[in-house]
């Protein structure tokens, strides 16, 4: 059952984006940036552990994701270090994404040539 549960979340995620594009004429970054947005706000609200514990992968795979993990690291790093554990905590759970998506953006621009 946790396979349909990731299935249906991860789905429904999708097409809400979807539904934006199409409807709201939101641009692809409007979208991501809508996603992280609120990604942060249901974890302000201590709502996307619960939908984690639920879907799985099917919520932590999405971009919505992103945005849990900046806000749920600044959180946990702010209670232990003060103020300046709020800059220190968004970077501690999301560094190996950010830092693969650089080093892999800079492979393919090694590998392949931008047209135009």
């Amino acid at each position: 059952m946790e396979y349909l549960y990731a299935f249906l979340v991860g789905g429904a995620i999708c097409v809400v984006g979807q539904l934006l594009l199409d409807f709201a004429k939101l641009t692809p970054a409007h979208v991501m940036s809508v996603f992280v947005v609120l990604g942060s706000i249901l974890d302000g609200f201590n709502l996307y552990d619960n939908l984690i514990r639920f879907a799985g992968a099917g919520a932590t795979v999405p971009i919505t994701s992103f945005g849990h993990s900046l806000l749920h690291g600044a959180m946990q790093s702010a209670e232990e270090h003060g103020f300046i554990g709020i800059a220190m905590g968004i970077f501690e759970l999301t560094s190996a994404g950010i830092s693969s998506a650089i080093l892999f953006s800079f492979l393919v621009a090694l590998i392949f040539r931008a047209k135009g």
